[in-house]
């Protein structure tokens, strides 16, 4: 797998070095714990049991320590496991700093200026990190703040001291930016959420991993993921996603810390992803098999 740079703030490269190595020595991940029950319901008969079973089978052994939340609004079916739990958000926060930029701009009545939209890109499509502090400055706090609350993300609190990688983030909040990009509503203009979800379609190939692992290929897939290593809980690796299109009109949140490594991280979100692909889509890929069989 292709090598990542961590993910947060920029930082002074001497204070880099020393988080990386703190992290070698101090950040062993603790034994793997026995597999928390996933909670399901769903509109959809034998589905919430399916996949309760499925997302527990993919975690089973394991050493993250993951949570995740799901939302399917063909079927009426939500999943999850420890949604209110609080994670360093790495990157995938770049995409909330989108959408209160965004916000911020329609609430001023004007357009994202030339500098705005370059950096947007590249913090969403190539997880730029300087992009990302330049807006983060722009904003500051209070903005990003009252974006979230407008948004219902509650249980979020901004990075103190510009650092935006250590913004506090629960998977259930995470959950409610996409449901917001996917739908109509009085925070996000429709063109607002058109451009943010086009930029989440668009990121770079070598960063598509995580919870679009094992998607249908009829599904459009809009993504941000973050990895973070710190001294202690080791690896931080999320990854948000909504699949839209074609009758697929669901969003996934997956958060994991405890991580020896980001490939383990990495490795844990596509177990999970590929299962609720795998149950969401069972009923889509049967038609889809008759339709070919009728050709």
């Amino acid at each position: 797998m292709t090598a990542f740079r961590v993910s947060c703030r920029a930082r002074p490269a001497a204070a880099l070095a020393v988080t990386v190595l703190a992290a070698v020595a101090l950040g062993a991940a603790p034994a793997t714990a026995t597999t928390p029950a996933v909670s399901c319901a769903s509109g959809r008969p034998g589905l919430a049991a399916r996949l309760s079973k499925d997302i527990t089978a993919a975690l089973k052994g394991r050493g993250s320590t993951t949570a995740l939340a799901l939302h399917d609004r063909t079927t009426g079916t939500t999943c999850a496991l420890r949604s209110t739990s609080t994670y360093d958000s790495a990157s995938v926060v770049k995409a909330t700093v989108l959408a209160a930029l965004l916000r911020d701009s329609a609430t001023h009545h004007r357009h994202l200026t030339r500098r705005e939209s370059d950096l947007s890109t590249a913090m969403i499509t190539k997880s730029d990190n300087d992009a990302t502090t330049s807006l983060w400055k722009q904003l500051g706090a209070t903005k990003v703040r009252a974006f979230l609350k407008a948004a219902g993300m509650t249980h979020t609190t901004p990075g103190s001291g510009g650092y935006w990688g250590l913004t506090q983030i629960t998977a259930q909040d995470e959950q409610r930016l996409p449901a917001l990009l996917t739908t109509e509503n009085p925070v996000l203009s429709d063109r607002a959420r058109a451009y943010e979800l086009g930029l989440m379609g668009k990121v770079v190939s070598s960063q598509r991993w995580g919870t679009p692992a094992g998607v249908p290929a009829s599904a459009t897939v809009q993504l941000k993921n973050g990895w973070l290593r710190r001294a202690t809980h080791g690896w931080r690796v999320h990854s948000i996603g909504a699949f839209t299109g074609r009758g697929h009109d669901y969003a996934l949140s997956v958060l994991t810390q405890d991580n020896r490594t980001m490939n383990d991280g990495v490795d844990t979100i596509q177990a999970v992803a590929r299962a609720v692909h795998k149950d969401l889509n069972a009923r889509y890929a049967s038609h889809l098999d008759a339709a070919a069989l009728n050709r």
